[in-house]
């Protein structure tokens, strides 16, 4: 059997590179020493010959590109070899390739003590005029580059952006690249200033209601993880990473397969895009909520901000993010903005040892200190009393840190996050139950903000189990499943601190079911998860919004014109990249009305 190597990431022969990874081996014939930080491939005369056949001349076109998937390397394995790979796969000569370049990279775990890495990479042909006969397996033609948006005549009028986390901030940068610039009001802070709120909440339990993990520059996944992982398949989603990576993130971003910025690099990024629109042109106000709207003839008109201030405009782009429940409540009580609840997921956040998830995940390579931290992802989907529910774990964060996320007074909840480097000694993870507009019935909870005031109660249940300030109810994963709290805590990344709790006080005895019959499956499938070493803390609760403001095709409210519903807080995206995302399609949507 091959023995691997293991690498870590920043060892990875990819970090650092990015885009930026594309080898020429025409270079390489002329220059004999070059260095790409391990992504060095050879001249095409070191590669052996494989007699693959030719290519088809196409007279007056240009370079054929070509990307070619599921290559593996083992991490013994030099990465010279993704030239020869390559034009195996491609059944063509290496000195048909004229440059390859690495456009994604995973870690297949699967194979318990011998990972390897999968490469997808784009090869340009050396003759202008080739074109291979027909597409071999694997092999697919390189996407052409998408055309510049167009420029739209500037309305009377300039939108107004309410939020400044990334379906926010990407409607504005859409807008901006279409010629038209935009106001943006956020409640909280600028995204470094903000810090300093963060920590005391996570210091001595200071909670600053409109500076916290969930509100100010950047949105709730500024301080939580900077994840760039998306389970949507949207041809945007590249324009996305590839902006976080122009505005300073790490390019290691660009080919990894499940892209992480990181904590303490993400506001950085934010900070350098902001600054980017306000040079071109656009306005961003600080500390000025949103109390209302303003209406006329059926069509939004502007703002009234905290201040008291107003903005009059014909354009709002709500994108407030999923914590803005003033706001919400002020809709569901004026009764102009439509809106209906939303089905979300609750539970907690489980904490292991990150060793303990190198050895279930790794197995005997589980301790070699050059694999980087390992992540899981589990989900199941179990019917219990009558009903079938999804359990799942949600924004995994190897080498993190469990974090405080409330934004009211006597409200516990709580979310993960790692920093770039991801050097914590634990791993946590979202363990959460999918809750309907049943369950609120149920716990009796009715109308538009059903789910709201279901997920408040239960917060506000953790935050007395806890003892307050912030202290977080805790317990051990096996005392969960059997009912007990003798055992005490072990040691934990929470801060300001945990509370001997149980747990089983919480939630309604169905969703209790679900997650401790999921709890069991997963132990199944990671044997180990189930111990003395994990923790369950109380709760997770935000997971998504839990209203949907409705919106038609257009992207408009279907009750009030104009106004544009967005992102993660009004019920259409889930994480950093879908709702960049969706603040896109929204600036190209007000971009084609102004064309």
């Amino acid at each position: 059997m091959r023995r691997p190597v293991h690498t870590t990431e920043s060892q990875s022969p990819l970090k650092g590179q990015g885009l930026g990874a594309y080898v020429s081996t025409q270079s390489l014939q002329q220059e004999s020493a070059l260095d790409f930080s391990g992504l060095q491939l050879p001249p095409p005369a070191e590669v052996e010959e494989r007699g693959f056949g030719a290519l088809c001349e196409q007279p007056g076109n240009e370079a054929m590109k070509y990307r070619i998937h599921n290559i593996g390397l083992w991490l013994d394995e030099p990465q010279v070899l993704l030239t020869k790979r390559a034009a195996e796969k491609l059944r063509i000569g290496a000195e048909h390739l004229k440059s390859v370049r690495v456009v994604r990279s995973v870690l297949d775990a699967r194979k318990k003590g011998n990972p390897r890495y999968i490469y997808t990479v784009e090869a340009e042909l050396a003759s202008e005029n080739g074109k291979l006969p027909s597409l071999p397996p694997d092999v697919s033609e390189a996407p052409a580059a998408a055309p510049p948006p167009k420029q739209v005549r500037p309305p009377e009028k300039r939108p107004v952006i309410v939020g400044t986390g990334p379906s926010g901030l990407f409607c504005a940068l859409g807008l901006l690249e279409s010629g038209v610039t935009s106001i943006l009001v956020e409640r909280g802070k600028e995204v470094v200033s903000r810090r300093k709120d963060v920590a005391q909440l996570m210091r001595d339990g200071t909670l600053n209601p409109e500076s916290n993990m969930n509100f100010g520059e950047g949105g709730a996944g500024a301080y939580t993880d900077g994840k760039l992982s998306t389970r949507i398949n949207h041809p945007l989603v590249r324009k996305v990473i590839e902006t976080f990576a122009r505005f300073g993130a790490p390019d290691h971003i660009l080919v990894e397969g499940k892209p992480h910025i990181g904590s303490d690099l993400l506001p950085g990024a934010v900070e350098r895009l902001r600054e980017e629109l306000t040079r071109q042109g656009c306005e961003v106000h600080f500390g000025r909520r949103v109390e209302n709207l303003l209406y006329a003839n059926g069509r939004v008109a502007g703002l009234v901000l905290s201040d008291g201030s107003k903005l009059e405009t014909d354009r709002v782009v709500l994108a407030p993010g999923n914590s803005a429940r003033e706001l919400f409540e002020r809709f569901a009580a004026e009764g102009k903005v439509s809106m209906d609840p939303k089905p979300f997921a609750i539970g907690f956040r489980a904490e292991h040892p990150q060793a303990l998830i190198n050895r279930i995940q790794y197995g005997a390579a589980g301790e070699d200190p050059k694999l980087p931290p390992a992540d899981y992802k589990l989900v199941n989907n179990l019917e219990v009393g009558g009903e079938l529910r999804g359990i799942y774990t949600f924004c995994m964060c190897p080498g993190g840190v469990v974090v405080p996320t409330p934004t009211e007074p006597g409200l516990q909840c709580t979310n993960g996050m790692s920093n770039s480097r991801r050097n914590s000694k634990f791993a946590n993870a979202g363990i959460v139950v999918s809750v309907s507009v049943d369950d609120f019935a149920r716990a009796g909870f009715q109308g538009p903000l059903a789910g709201l005031n279901f997920q408040r109660h239960w917060e506000a249940q953790a935050y007395q189990l806890g003892g307050g300030r912030y202290h977080a109810p805790a317990q051990s994963i096996p005392d969960y499943l059997a009912g007990r709290t003798k055992r005490p805590l072990t040691d934990t990344s929470y801060r300001p601190g945990l509370t001997p709790a149980d747990l089983n006080r919480l939630f309604p005895a169905e969703l209790t079911a679900s997650l401790k019959s999921a709890l069991r499956d997963f132990d199944r499938r990671m044997r180990g998860f189930v111990s003395d070493e994990g923790i369950l803390i109380g709760i997770e609760s935000r997971t998504s919004s839990p209203v949907r403001v409705s919106r038609g095709d257009d992207f408009q409210s279907v009750s009030v014109a104009g106004l544009y519903p967005s992102g993660e807080g009004c019920g259409y995206a889930g994480g950093i990249v879908s709702s960049a995302i969706d603040g896109l399609r929204i600036a190209a949507q007000i971009a084609s009305e102004l064309a």
